[in-house]
């Protein structure tokens, strides 16, 4: 950037925002895979939201701001009788769906969770739809392909973390985008919506290392994609944008947050990351660690007769597993447990599951969780973090040997990649659907399961039906 920084003349609109803004509004997306995996993401996304309103620690953020302020009209909360502004309405659904970490992810230089960007997409295609737009599901799934390739180009060579900013960053950069575009927002209200939401700067990751794990990374993520809709609403009154946002000498986003390194788009935006993204299927954990539980699941049958002989257990990771969530010592609330690889591992191992509840105080509480995390090793493998970070894989590697005191070992399980895997999805769609179904029985009455599981059965249909109506669906009564 050779701007002049002395001068007020307003240079052009920084490279990367007009390339979110024109994907956004223009790009047509062609690819049948991306539907077909888009479709399954809005079923296990939901699932996941309809999971946590069992949590009050969730479910007493939800609702209006303040008690009463309701919109009769407005954005619907799926699960919930909640009728809200649809700023309001983004942060119940997001917060809601982030909330077990359950949800997708996508793992690169950053990582994160792009169907957190759903908080935004439903509540204003819902908003929307009830104004009398016509807004079909098969939007949404535009919108969700949409917001996922933009978080996820955004994470393959932009690193985040490492200067100790929140991913949750690029939820709210996505979500702006995309809402933008569908409440009609011009190519340069995109830009200046963007604009903005690049310098609000980035939440600090605090709430997600020791010593101070805790619940807001569970509401980050709605907390994200409200503030995009705030941007969309705001960009809409054709409030200005900041052309040079990210790269402004001294007061832009790369000289102040980024350490001076320009924020790239590493490929051409169009459908790779819903292609390819990872779901969460099988367990409630932190992504890294999604193949340790599954390694663990796999020896339960062989140790657990073996418990009170346990010498050592040896869990070789990547080295993301090892930087954040290797963690030793008390561990405080559920949030900090399911960051927690060793209690993620010594679930498995001693009851041979892993669900939500069991990071909850009452198995928390039992003494022979933390007596076999004391004996956990934990190292970094350096062909996982090879593979993690190879472009024709991204594996999440993790291996778990048990040692006993008698001198002998358990088998050495290794699994290089998880169900959630593009590689494994003939094997893990069919347990998604299993997942999505579980939790609509457990969550509505059986009429309404047996009306919602109908629904999901025929993606065409699902596809053409106005969002109104798919809403409508999915919530409860007052």
């Amino acid at each position: 950037m050779s701007h002049d920084i002395k001068s007020a003349e307003r240079p052009a609109p920084d490279q990367v925002l007009t390339a979110i803004a024109d994907y956004a509004l223009s790009y047509d997306i062609t690819s049948t895979l991306a539907y077909e995996t888009a479709a399954y993401c809005l079923m296990d996304t939901l699932a996941c939201g309809f999971q946590a309103l069992k949590y009050p620690a969730c479910t007493k953020l939800m609702g209006p701001v303040v008690p009463g302020a309701t919109l009769t009209g407005g954005a619907r909360v799926p699960g919930t009788a909640y009728e809200l502004d649809p700023i309001t309405a983004a942060f119940n659904i997001g917060a809601m769906i982030r909330w077990l970490d359950f949800n997708d992810t996508w793992l690169a230089a950053e990582w994160g969770h792009p169907s957190d960007n759903l908080g935004g997409i439903l509540a204003v295609a819902d908003y929307l739809s009830r104004s009398g737009r016509r807004v079909l599901v098969r939007d949404v799934l535009t919108g969700m392909i949409k917001a996922h390739e933009i978080q996820g180009v955004l994470a393959l060579e932009n690193s985040f973390n490492r200067v100790g900013l929140d991913h949750v960053l690029l939820v709210r950069v996505a979500s702006t985008a995309v809402v933008t575009a569908m409440l009609g927002g011009s190519r340069e209200q995109i830009i200046n919506a963007v604009s903005n939401a690049w310098i609000d700067g980035g939440a600090l990751r605090t709430y997600r290392h020791a010593p101070n794990t805790g619940s807001r990374k569970s509401w980050a993520a709605g907390d994200a994609t409200s503030r995009a809709v705030r941007h969309a609403l705001i960009a809409l009154k054709d409030e200005m944008g900041y052309p040079s946002a990210l790269s402004a000498k001294t007061w832009g986003f790369q000289d102040v947050l980024f350490k001076g390194k320009p924020v790239v788009l590493a490929q051409p935006l169009g459908s790779y990351v819903m292609e390819n993204v990872l779901f969460k299927i099988s367990f409630p954990a932190e992504f890294h660690a999604q193949t340790a539980v599954e390694a663990a699941m796999t020896l339960h049958p062989q140790i657990r007769a073996k418990l009170d002989q346990v010498e050592r257990v040896v869990i070789e990771t990547q080295e993301p597993g090892v930087r954040i969530i290797d963690k030793t010592g008390p561990l405080a609330n559920p949030a900090d447990r399911d960051h927690c690889i060793q209690y993620m591992v010594a679930i498995p191992l001693l009851f041979g599951r892993l669900e939500a509840a069991d990071y909850e105080d009452k198995i928390a509480g039992d003494p022979r969780v933390d007596a076999l995390r004391a004996k956990m090793q934990v190292k970094e493998n350096p062909a996982f973090t090879q593979d993690y970070y190879a472009a024709d894989k991204r594996y999440i590697g993790n291996a778990v040997q048990v040692f006993f005191k008698d001198g002998t070992a358990s088998d050495r399980v290794s699994v290089d990649y998880p169900i959630g895997h593009r590689k494994r999805r003939a094997e893990g769609m069919p347990v998604l659907v299993r997942k999505f179904e579980a939790s609509v029985a457990a969550h509505f009455q059986p009429k309404q399961t047996e009306s919602i599981k109908a629904l999901f059965a025929d993606q065409k249909a699902l596809s053409m039906m106005p969002v109104s109506e798919f809403v409508a669906r999915l919530v409860t009564a007052g």
